[in-house]
Parts: structure tokens; C-alpha cells; sequence
């Protein structure tokens, strides 16, 4: 006798049923069991690593009386030099043309070149907005051995606006001016302008006046074409102690002489005028020939 179809049914579902159930049974224990190796793997690895921490500082402990043992008299393990206070200098670029205006739909910065029309539909003139000059200026410093020499202390820049911000000397500009407008836009508008990958601030818009920012004993120089002191830099700065910490400050515009209160003297380095970057140069070398930086 043939047995009905749904009686046929119902036992292969329960079939299956009870083989599923196995199934799930099976992958819990399997589970259960991978987190217990697991977590005894991670016990393990943990005093492991413990095991080696104190290995190593036992280590590090003998290396570090090794060292003391087997310092030979007479040879330093650092650098003799290494807490050795060194004179440094500190520039300031005054009158910098650095002035935001929207130009069409975007903020720029104005430069005779690409803003004459502009400028003169607003009664300015063109030959006084040049950021190339500061630009200039900068790559002077930044490029000089003393620089490279760890000698550069600060560089403070302040517009012909009042706006003043100090530039690190470790910071490299970019060499093309579109780019170096880029910015100095970008700058005054965020105040800041951060490192790659870092928090530290390269340029950073500060309060004024700069002469808060001096160290006490500096002697401050200005320099101007127009002044009646004419010297020769190499002399000069031979003149000067090593104890004083020097501040120069030149100007950063087309035209005119810098107006500052707190120098403490005004000097003319050349019988004709000079532009900011060449300026920068010559004080650099004299510098770089009294310290005997080559």
C-alpha cells in the first residue's frame, strides 16, 4: 500500500529539520571553541610581549652601563656644541604689499600686472602693489647659509595694512609667485597656514607691534638708501659683539624708506638703491664671512 503524499512530506521535513539543528549545533561548538583559542592565543601573546618588555629594558639597562663602562676618556658621546648658546639674527620686512580686494567673483592678491585696470578704476596706484618684492625677500633669507646654518632665529613681515605674522625658518616657500600668492591670500584669511601631515603652524598672523616678539638685548639696524650713515657691511657687523643679538630691518616696497621708531640705528650699505632681496644678500654674506660659514 502506497503511503499518502503529505505523510511522505512531513517526515522528510522533519528530516531536514533535525539535520539543520545538527548543523547549527555543530557551528556554535565550533565558535565557542575558536573564541576560547582565541582569547588563550591573545594570553599568551600578551605575556609574551610582557616577557620581552623586561627583557628588553634589562637589555637597555646593560647597554646603557656598557656605555658608561667603555666611554673613552677624552671623546664626548654628543657633540661638544650641543648647548653651546649661538648668535642668531632676526629679520624684519616692513611695508609689505600684501592687500586682499575681491577682483570679479574671487578674493586675490593685488599685483601691478595682473590688476592695473583694477587699481586704476579705483584710483591706486599700480607701481605701489608689487608682492613680488616680499616674495623675493623671503627666498633670500631662506636660501642663505645662515639658514641652512640653524643661525635664522625669526622672520617677521608686516604690510603696508598694519597686518603682521612671523614666518619659521624651516618653512619652505614655493618658488613661483602664483603660488606664493596662493598663499599669503590663504594666510590672511585663516590667519594660519599649517605643515603637511602636521599641527605646527609655519605662518601665522600675530599681534602688534613686533618689538614683543625681540629679545632684549638686540640692537635693531634699518636700512635706507637715503641715510646719511654709509658703511661697509662686512665692517660693520665685524664691529658688533657676538653677545648682541642682531635685527635687521628692511623694507618691502617699490618705493619710499621705512618709517620705524624702534631702530636703533639707520644705515645705507651701497652709494645707489637697492632692491629688498639683494639688500638681504649683502647682510647675509657679512654675516656668513664673521662666522666663517661656508
Amino acid at each position: 500500500m502506497v503511503r499518502a503524499f503529505k505523510m511522505k512530506g512531513q517526515k522528510r521535513k522533519k528530516k531536514r529539520d533535525e539535520k539543520y539543528d545538527r548543523e547549527e549545533e555543530e557551528e556554535e561548538k565550533e565558535e565557542v571553541e575558536e573564541e576560547e583559542l582565541n582569547d588563550s592565543g591573545k594570553r599568551a601573546k600578551l605575556e609574551k610581549t610582557s616577557q620581552n618588555d623586561n627583557k628588553k629594558g634589562e637589555e637597555d639597562g646593560q647597554e646603557e652601563k656598557d656605555v658608561v663602562v667603555h666611554e673613552m676618556e677624552g671623546i664626548p658621546i654628543a657633540p661638544s656644541d650641543q648647548n653651546t648658546k649661538r648668535p642668531g639674527v632676526i629679520f624684519v620686512l616692513e611695508k609689505a604689499s600684501l592687500e586682499v580686494a575681491k577682483v570679479g567673483k574671487s578674493y586675490q592678491i593685488l599685483n601691478s600686472d595682473d590688476h592695473s585696470n583694477f587699481l586704476r578704476r579705483n584710483n591706486k596706484n599700480p607701481a605701489d602693489y608689487r608682492p613680488d618684492i616680499v616674495h623675493q625677500a623671503l627666498l633670500s633669507i631662506l636660501d642663505s647659509r645662515l639658514t641652512k646654518a640653524g643661525r635664522l632665529q625669526a622672520v617677521y613681515v608686516r604690510t603696508d595694512k598694519g597686518v603682521l605674522f612671523e614666518v619659521k625658518p624651516h618653512v619652505r616657500l614655493p618658488r613661483t609667485y602664483k603660488r606664493f600668492a596662493g598663499i599669503m591670500l590663504q594666510l590672511l584669511q585663516k590667519l594660519s597656514i599649517t605643515a603637511v601631515g602636521k599641527r605646527e603652524k609655519l605662518l601665522r598672523v600675530i599681534k602688534n607691534p613686533v618689538t614683543q616678539y625681540l629679545p632684549v638685548n638686540s640692537r635693531k639696524i634699518g636700512f635706507s638708501y637715503s641715510s646719511e650713515k654709509l658703511v661697509k657691511m662686512r665692517n660693520y657687523v665685524a664691529s658688533i659683539s657676538d653677545d648682541d643679538n642682531l635685527v635687521f630691518v628692511v623694507g618691502a616696497m617699490a618705493h619710499g624708506k621705512i618709517d620705524c621708531d624702534y631702530t636703533d640705528d639707520l644705515i645705507a650699505i651701497s652709494g645707489y638703491p637697492l632692491s629688498a632681496a639683494r639688500c638681504i644678500a649683502r647682510i647675509c654674506e657679512a654675516l656668513e664671512d664673521k662666522w666663517n660659514l661656508l
